[in-house]
């Protein structure tokens, strides 16, 4: 392969003279994703030209040894074997020196191999947000990653968990054991959304160590921080509220297909976090979905139970989650060795000990009453910021040649609020060629599209949701710690609204949770597009 071969953008990346260039390897898809392991690490970004825009092509990156280097620590291990490209993004709000790039390139993606993502780059709206949040964070003299706050208030939250676990084992009245049960519950989950979502993220800390504790914390509390990295981070985060349409229809046929052949710009939160529900307006519509917004709540109440008791295992065990490949986490003896052993553990001093004291029918009972207040809260926070009334989904179509066609997001309505956010913003220039282009597809807008906020720039409800109020800037910048997202939140709302990109937002979690509900209803009586 010589220099001319080679896309226009990927040969000014080889970083040499035309007299003198560096030979690299045109990489194809296959041979990327079986470098997918802590031992052989290689990911995809899209690259650039020299003014910093993207070309449609990419370079391989061998991130295997940089790893134990990478100021974030393990977190870059979860781009293995994969194309890479939002988070590299999403995760260095700053960007990433260009040399450092180059050190780590070992060749390029073959042409069209992510031709068919969903996702545009060609807009300089998510350029100008991380822009202007970077300014807004260092003009009021916060960090990007860590708090005082942060650490101030996972200390409460740690001493609450132990001491109501510890009440729990020595009430001998049933009914004080089952309120310290709900506590420790209610705990838990505030756990799960203030210090193991921080820290898995990365933005616990400056010290990726202590950001390494932070996540290991939903172990502690039952779960696996693992499993919760390959759902979230590598499904739920970079391709939100997306299907594709082609594994949907054949899941419809119990048609399978090798993992690596899947394509892995699908949520799994819209179709795997609650059986029995239709959260994407692309699924299937069964007679019992009628009534899904009276059962969801109760449903809710299960999910940790399900995550502890399915999920967990069937990931190690079969070493995929749906679509997504595990071996980035539990190609490591380590990884799996810690997966194992915190299950023996926390089996043991959340179920083992609560029977030792209370009896095998009264311990079962406290644990599940625990998990059920753990589950109901999370759901609760978690389910209102992405299935709610006015969000958008987005769905990779097949076209009638067998192509891949993409399609801008939509609400279940099937229209697309972006159209008229951006005719208002033209309309109201008397110089439209003045309102910057934004593609719908463009990946800033659609994340914009599909996540809702509650409780906008209210500095308590960012701290008790852990930031989850403000979903639509924890999805922007997953990176920074969720302390400042109350105070960079006017930043981007007025980014949208100069672009013309949704911004919504509801008057608090009451009114969210009762148009979710809604939403639901509508989704369980209506058609599948």
């Amino acid at each position: 392969m010589c220099k001319k071969n080679l896309p226009a953008a990927d040969a000014k990346l080889m970083g040499a003279a035309a007299a003198s260039p560096i030979v690299l390897k045109t990489i194809s898809k296959a041979e990327l994703a079986s470098h997918n392991t802590p031992r052989s690490a290689w990911c995809a970004i899209h690259s650039t030209d020299a003014s910093g825009k993207y070309t449609g092509g990419h370079v391989v990156l061998d991130i295997t040894s940089f790893a134990s280097k990478h100021p974030g620590g393990d977190l870059i291990l979860l781009g293995a074997g994969k194309d890479a490209s939002v988070l590299f993004e999403t995760y260095h709000p700053r960007g990433v020196p260009h040399s450092l790039v180059k050190k780590l390139q070992i060749g390029v993606m073959a042409k069209g191999s992510f031709a068919n993502s969903f996702y545009s780059w060609d807009s300089d709206f998510y350029k100008v947000l991380k822009q202007r949040v970077c300014q807004r964070i260092e003009e009021r003299g916060l960090q990007r990653r860590g708090s005082s706050e942060i650490l101030v208030k996972a200390l409460f939250l740690l001493t609450g968990f132990w001491y109501s676990l510890y009440h729990m084992y020595t009430q001998t009245n049933f009914a004080n054991a089952a309120i310290a049960s709900i506590c420790m519950g209610i705990f838990a989950a505030m756990i799960g959304v203030n210090i193991q979502h921080d820290g898995n993220h990365g933005a616990f800390a400056k010290s990726k160590f202590i950001n390494k504790f932070a996540g290991w914390t939903f172990d502690m509390i039952g779960g696996s921080a693992f499993t919760w990295e390959l759902q979230h981070m590598l499904g739920h985060h970079p391709y939100t509220n997306v299907l594709d349409e082609v594994e949907e229809r054949r899941k419809e046929e119990n048609v399978d297909c090798k993992l690596e052949d899947k394509d892995q710009e699908s949520d799994p939160d819209v179709f795997s976090s609650y059986p029995l529900m239709r959260m994407h307006p692309l699924h299937e519509v069964s007679w019992f979905h009628k009534y899904q917004h009276i059962y969801a709540p109760f449903l809710f109440a299960l999910m940790t139970l399900a995550k502890v008791f399915q999920q967990d295992f069937e990931i190690i065990l079969t070493g995929k989650l749906y679509h997504i490949d595990a071996t980035v986490r539990y190609g490591s003896g380590w990884n799996v060795m810690r997966f194992w052993s915190m299950k023996i553990i926390t089996m043991f001093y959340m179920l083992g000990l609560p029977i030792y004291f209370h009896g095998a029918a009264k311990g079962v009972g406290l644990f599940v009453i625990g998990h059920l207040a753990a589950g109901e809260l999370l759901a609760t926070m978690f389910i209102v910021n992405h299935v709610i009334e006015g969000v958008s989904y987005g769905h990779k179509s097949v076209t009638d040649d067998n192509g891949v066609k993409v399609a801008k997001p939509a609400t279940i309505m099937g229209d697309t609020p972006m159209e008229r956010t951006r005719e208002k913003v033209i309309n109201g220039k008397a110089d439209k060629s003045t309102v910057p282009s934004v593609p719908f597809d463009d990946w800033a807008a659609v994340q914009c599209q599909t996540s809702v906020n509650w409780s906008s720039g209210s500095w308590f409800w960012n701290h008790f949701s852990g930031g989850l109020s403000h979903q639509i800037e924890h999805h922007l910048f997953p990176s920074i710690c969720h302390t400042n997202y109350c105070h960079i939140q006017e930043v981007v709302q007025k980014t949208c609204e100069e672009y013309g990109v949704p911004y919504q937002s509801e008057k608090n979690l009451l009114v969210a949770y009762g148009k979710m509900l809604s939403h639901l209803k509508f989704l369980g009586r209506g058609k599948q597009l």
